[in-house]
């Protein structure tokens, strides 16, 4: 499978495309503003306790709303941590490493959060999830430090292997090096990517992983809380951390800063791989080049039209999301090979399914109703093929077989807001009035702001011109094309951009910096 990442970094955001095979599987948004991502650790401050009901603590991050810590987010070395936390804040803890360091009892899973916590009380916490709805940021006391191979976790013993390591040699050969590697009272977790590597590799990324807890304990000394401890990588270089693998065959970005962070990650995780980094330079918007934009338009409607003419109607509640699965006209009269019909659009339905929750990044329960069908054999295949196809989900799931109603259940870990985008537009022309100019007098109109464009500006500044692709082909086609014509009348070459979701009477100019001229 051939993997692409698209990077389109704006002023305001960076937006992350992942194609596998040409096709549009993830989407990641990150604003460039925002100082509370998913894997930060903060040295924070109990705020309120809320024992009775809840069981939970609301602990002060620095966001304008006060992060939300339940106690099963505790973890049992709950006050190992406390006992570490206040010893480093004091100045009394002369060191990162935990080799002198004694281990508190483990904390019951049926205890309550003021028997643990106290209010105004310093605490190392890591941000879980990002707030959803109403609710704020949800923490974990459970500090976890991921890399590429591994994930270092303070205050146990544990070796684990990922279970998608299915050859029992080679998880006894890693348990056996992390056994041998491993600090004292840090937990260690082989991922997936760990398979095959050398020991050399994986003591490098635990040295990595134990800079970054040094790194927490430096700013934990005499800190005043509210304050981030450690950063969380950018959110590129997040999806390239879980995903770089031998299948990734070109990166596209363009920012030059971004492009060179990333060479730079590339280079100290796998260096052979810098080669597929490219730094994009043309005009054109980069999700246009690539076909993501048009994915976007497609994909993310209330209805999703399947390529057999069957389609997916996805609606979301406040408690669950419900996919329903429409043959359209494609079975219909169909007698002997129907429930062979019936089988082929379900199983188109689960493949695009399975894309569509990693796109959108659906969390919580999804129901599916796929077309009903009376074969078991069938309902077992059409089981399989969705457990193979949410595989590639990284997000933690589970899937329930087809119920005897053809319901299929699935949770899926909620670890950010669902992405939401809106593919209506108001008409570019009418603003939604339903009233538009005549279409055959754009090009005049276009023509006469140019002009007046050209007139009012310095003789060296640079115009480009952005239209619909018709009036793109109106402009530029031809030896003795339109702009070639006002090349020898305005002695100026004028750029002129393609932009597939402009309407056929909207066209913007541009300067050299990029901002547009408002007429």
């Amino acid at each position: 499978m051939e993997k692409e990442l698209i990077i389109n970094a704006t002023n305001s955001e960076v937006e992350i495309a992942l194609l596998e095979n040409g096709v549009l599987t993830e989407l990641h948004f990150q604003k460039t503003s925002n100082n509370f991502v998913v894997g930060d650790v903060f040295l924070g401050q109990v705020k309120k306790l809320v024992p009775v009901n809840m069981n939970a603590a609301f602990v002060d991050i620095g966001h304008k709303r006060d992060a939300f810590l339940h106690y099963t987010d505790l973890g049992p070395q709950i006050r190992s941590l406390i006992k570490y936390t206040n010893s480093t804040h004091s100045g009394s803890n002369n060191t990162y490493l935990l080799d002198n360091f004694k281990l508190e009892q483990d904390i019951v899973k049926t205890g309550r959060v003021d028997h643990v916590l106290a209010k105004k009380q310093n605490i190392l916490v890591q941000v879980l999830k990002e707030p959803i709805s109403t609710k704020g940021h949800r923490l974990t006391c459970e500090i976890t430090l991921p890399g590429r191979y591994l994930v270092l976790s303070p205050f146990n013993n544990i070796v684990a292997v990922s279970k998608k390591i299915p050859n029992q040699e080679e998880r006894n050969r890693l348990s056996e090096i992390l056994e041998s590697i491993k600090p004292k009272y840090f937990g260690v977790i082989a991922r997936t990517a760990a398979e095959g590597k050398k020991v050399s590799e994986l003591q490098e990324e635990m040295a990595l992983m134990l800079a970054k807890w040094e790194k927490i304990y430096q700013k934990t000394r005499g800190a005043k809380p509210p304050i981030k401890v450690l950063s969380e990588i950018d959110k590129t270089s997040s999806v390239l951390r879980d995903l770089l693998n031998d299948n990734f065959n070109k990166i596209i970005v363009n920012d030059k800063e971004i492009y060179y962070n990333i060479k730079s990650y590339i280079e100290s995780i796998s260096p052979d791989q810098v080669k597929i980094l490219n730094l994009y330079k043309d005009g054109r918007p980069i999700f246009d080049t690539y076909g993501v934009t048009r994915q976007i338009k497609s994909g993310f409607g209330k209805t999703v039209t399947l390529k057999s003419g069957a389609y997916l109607v996805i609606e979301t509640t406040e408690a669950m999301h419900v996919i329903d699965v429409n043959s359209g006209h494609k079975v219909s009269g169909i007698n002997a090979d129907s429930e062979a019909a019936l089988l082929a659009t379900n199983i188109e339905a689960a493949i695009e399914i399975a894309r569509q929750i990693r796109l959108r990044d659906i969390g919580g329960l999804i129901v599916i109703d796929f077309i009903d069908m009376k074969n078991v054999e069938h309902k077992k295949e059409l089981y399989n093929i969705v457990l193979d196809q949410m595989s590639k989900d990284r997000a933690q799931h589970t899937i329930l077989p087809l119920s005897k109603f053809g319901l299929m259940q699935i949770t899926r870990q909620r670890v950010r807001p669902e992405i939401k985008i809106n593919t209506s537009e108001i008409c570019a022309s009418c603003n939604g009035t339903g009233k538009v100019n005549p279409s055959i007098l754009i090009t005049e109109e276009i023509e006469r702001n140019l002009k007046f464009i050209i007139n009012s500006r310095t003789k060296d500044a640079s115009v480009q011109l952005h239209v619909h692709p018709y009036i793109y082909a109106y402009f530029t086609n031809g030896l003795m094309s339109i702009q070639r014509k006002w090349f020898f009348k305005y002695f100026k070459w004028i750029k002129i951009y393609s932009k597939i979701d402009f309407h056929i009477n909207e066209y913007k100019f541009f300067d050299e910096n990029q901002d547009e001229i408002r007429l």
